[in-house]
């Protein structure tokens, strides 16, 4: 059955397994949430769970935002973020979820707000090679030409020029959840995630099926 959960990303570390090898592992902070709505398909048209994390005075919300929470009988919170599941996955109104709906080799998929870069030139922000540095040129970070003659004579839409680099939503799919600790309310997930040491990330069940190694397709 479907799960997430909402969290802070916390820092890097690393894991010893037992045959000695050693695995970059993220630390989050998943939970406690309250489930501030669940939506149905008779009342909504599809089946979602909407979750509340991070206690906050009430002051700092807007006045529907107060009334949200006091028809649902919860606490304000800061974070209000909600994801369709299959069915209700068992919650119910006021019901709380902590980072124990995951286990030990679990797959999840993270998402985050990337770090925001501002605006950048082609090389950071798609990785072009650049031009060449010797010999008297001096556009080694410029892109090129990027257009056409008399024919087309137009830039064509998606052209990677620079522009506006990161702050966008950005989700790592298949991570494998190497520990959790319920006391602490911490998963320890394989690999890195997106944002910066304190952002909020959503925590689900992998929608994908990981692939497996030495198979293609």
């Amino acid at each position: 059955m479907a799960h997430f959960i909402l969290g802070r990303k916390g820092r890097m570390a690393q894991v010893f397994t037992d045959d000695g090898r050693c695995l970059p592992v993220t630390i989050l902070e998943a939970g406690p949430c309250t489930v501030t709505q669940v939506k149905t398909v008779e009342n909504d048209g599809y089946c979602a769970v909407q979750l509340a994390y991070e206690p906050v005075r009430e002051k700092v919300l807007t006045k529907p935002e107060r009334g949200h929470f006091k028809k649902a009988g919860v606490a304000a919170s800061r974070f209000l973020r909600e994801s369709r599941l299959d069915g209700s996955a068992g919650l119910a109104l006021g019901a709380e979820v902590k980072c124990t709906v995951f286990e030990k080799g679990q797959f999840v998929d993270v998402a985050g707000m990337i770090k925001g870069r501002g605006t950048t030139g082609v090389m950071k922000r798609h990785g072009f090679k650049g031009r060449p540095a010797t010999h008297g040129h001096m556009c080694q970070r410029r892109p090129g030409s990027i257009g056409m003659h008399s024919e087309p004579a137009r830039v064509f839409r998606g052209k990677k020029m620079a522009g506006q680099y990161g702050a966008t939503r950005q989700t790592m799919q298949n991570l494998e959840v190497l520990g959790v600790d319920a006391e602490r309310n911490l998963i320890f997930v394989k690999g890195a995630v997106p944002g910066h040491v304190g952002g909020l990330v959503m925590i689900r069940s992998a929608k994908k099926k990981p692939a497996v190694a030495g198979k293609k397709g």
